[in-house]
């Protein structure tokens, strides 16, 4: 019997660790109406706390990048879950303003930054040689899947319980992929006397010389891609992509529903009943990238969510759970479906070596996207007591975002191939 490739058992350690980030930023929108409701807290000012931890989170992709090829993928892995196990941990304990955006805007926003930014490329990128599309597929989909399994779970127990026992579920997940981690997680095949799945003869790694500072090599990322207009257009693409997703969807979704009459259980359910669609849509997407032009994937995803965003609004207020349901679908479908498409564009245009910590500068956009969503929608209801303009104006970005990606052009650009 043939034996498994490590690369997957990698492949699903670092699945596992992404759900557990991905639940801890996408639980936001649960723990609103209950910090709002514990501490007296105004709902906008919760939501500056998540948006600074979404900005932050995606300011940091490049330079967790650069941190993997200089720390390794192992201890970048263990320091981002022990920050995020910190964060947790301190959510029990806080009572002030100050120390909700410190805990919940800085320390997670910081500890979710590597499994939600640049986790998956690299991953992909050093232990695949084929299937490399596939893999991002199934990594960002892990994100709808902690959706999925722990949302309800967590407005369960928050309705029947207390928020703190749902910090405590997160806290114990978070504990656990540690010890997995540290026990069974490789930084490079090598490590375990094997090549990246699918590639048959070791290539000579070139050697860059002594390790350069990170951050140095982050900037120096950036000031290469500045140079080229399809850096542009897919980072404006992702940045409304954030503003749609995590930033209005993922933080202010629950509470839209609530504002209806929808009861938290059953609006975190209908949250994660996109998360079935969203696993589905994403793995596909990750076997479409490595098939088919990226771009018209990307035209046609934007379509799509641009147009159930703006039935949403609609669908709340006729009260029609049919269409909400038809709403789910369709945004879940491509919530995180346009990761894969728009790594392996970036793969294409600046090569493989590169490719990392540009494409966490357009991540860095998605999250600045995320931010200005998650900060504004809570604005947006504070003064019209309705989240109902927020959405529909996503919707009118998400058709801007699909004209930004079909002008990309695919061909590789002149000095950003492989160093």
């Amino acid at each position: 019997m043939k034996r498994v490739h490590y690369s997957w058992f990698i492949l699903v350690i670092t699945f596992f660790s992404i759900i557990v980030a991905g639940i801890t930023m996408s639980s936001s929108g649960v723990f609103i109406d209950s910090f709002e409701n514990e501490f007296g807290w105004d709902r906008s000012f919760i939501a500056l706390a998540f948006a600074i931890s979404l900005f932050l989170y995606g300011i940091s992709g490049p330079f967790m990048a650069a941190l993997l090829e200089v720390i390794g993928l192992k201890k970048m892995m263990l320091m981002a879950m022990t920050t995020l196990l910190i964060g947790i941990t301190l959510t029990l304990v806080m009572s002030q303003t100050w120390q909700f955006i410190i805990i919940w805007g800085i320390i997670i926003g910081l500890g979710s930054s590597l499994f939600l930014t640049v986790l998956s490329p690299y991953v992909a990128n050093n232990w695949f040689e084929k299937r490399r599309g596939l893999a991002v597929g199934i990594l960002t989909a892990s994100t709808a899947t902690g959706q999925l399994v722990l949302l309800p779970v967590l407005a369960i127990i928050i309705e029947n319980y207390s928020w703190r026992w749902a910090i405590g579920l997160i806290m114990f997940l978070s504990s656990v992929m540690f010890i997995i981690i540290l026990l069974f997680m490789k930084n490079k095949p090598k490590d375990v006397g094997l090549l990246p799945y699918g590639l048959e003869k070791e290539v000579e790694e070139k050697n860059d010389g002594p390790r350069k500072n990170p951050i140095l090599i982050a900037f120096n990322g950036l000031f290469e891609a500045v140079k080229v207009k399809e850096f542009w257009l897919l980072a404006g693409s992702f940045f409304i992509c954030g503003l749609s997703t995590s930033g209005l969807i993922g933080t202010h979704f629950v509470s839209y529903c609530i504002s209806f009459g929808i009861p938290l259980v059953t609006a975190a359910s209908l949250l994660s009943f996109m998360g079935i669609f969203n696993l589905v849509g994403t793995t596909i997407s990750g076997w479409l990238s490595d098939r088919f032009d990226n771009r018209w994937l990307l035209f046609w995803y934007y379509m799509l969510r641009g147009t159930s965003l703006v039935l949403l609004p609609y669908a709340l207020m006729n009260g029609s759970y049919t269409l909400l349901i038809i709403f789910t679908i369709f945004f879940g479908l491509d919530w995180i479906a346009t990761v894969p498409p728009t790594i392996s564009i970036s793969r294409q245009i600046f090569g493989t070596k590169k490719s990392g910590i540009i494409y966490g500068w357009i991540f860095a956009s998605h999250q600045a996207g995320a931010a200005v969503a998650a900060f504004g929608g809570g604005l947006i209801y504070k003064y019209f007591d309705t989240y109902t303009w927020a959405f529909f104006l996503a919707g009118v970005f998400c058709v801007v975002a699909s004209l930004f990606v079909i002008i990309v052009k695919k061909q590789k650009i002149s000095g950003t191939q492989q160093a």
